[in-house]
């Protein structure tokens, strides 16, 4: 929704440009920058579009919440005493607004934004520079993503654990991988 509609309608706003233009030309930026740290730098984003990106973040932010079973399943691995750090390519701005709208850094014990490691999660030197930035054993390791460059990216590195999150919107209906292990609800993950 955020950069596929909304951006791509206020960017045509603010240049009096339709739509269709205005997202065609969105979705060409986009591309020249994807797998890179701009593609998800909320800050990159405000001075190439003119557009205050963290603050249009922070003003929908009524759409940011858990998918359905997320918490239940985080409740679960915190009763079984397990280590778990969510590892995101979003900005770090957006990581804080995110927290602040669901308080999901005080039911993990670290989030790792992408910045932090040099590279996004689909790239190569991302699992060893984060295996050595937060310390785990790929072998006991789980993994759930909704993009399958990210697991194709841990299960090369040897990330044992790997799942597909195939419903990663509650607006979207799920569309399930045909090369990881698909999961809709990771409530079942803990069933």
């Amino acid at each position: 929704f955020f950069f596929e509609e909304e951006l791509p309608r206020r960017y045509a706003a603010l240049h009096r440009i339709a739509e269709p233009a205005a997202r065609e030309r969105l979705f060409a930026l986009y591309r020249s920058v994807e797998g890179e740290l701009a593609w998800t730098d909320l800050h990159h984003w405000t001075r190439t579009l003119g557009i205050d990106v963290v603050a249009m973040t922070r003003e929908l932010s009524d759409r940011i919440g858990y998918l359905p079973g997320v918490e239940a399943f985080l409740g679960a691995m915190r009763a079984k005493r397990k280590r778990m750090t969510v590892l995101t390519n979003a900005h770090a701005d957006g990581v804080v607004i995110k927290c602040r709208k669901t308080g999901v850094d005080k039911k993990v014990d670290r989030i790792v934004n992408a910045f932090e490691v040099g590279c996004l999660k689909m790239r190569p030197d991302y699992w060893p520079a984060c295996q050595k930035l937060v310390g785990f054993d790929p072998g006991r390791a789980l993994y759930i993503d909704d993009d399958e460059a990210c697991l194709a990216a841990a299960r090369a590195f040897g990330i044992r654990h790997i799942y597909h999150s195939a419903k990663s919107s509650t607006k979207l209906p799920a569309h399930p991988s045909s090369r990881f292990t698909p999961v809709e609800n990771l409530q079942d993950l803990v069933s």
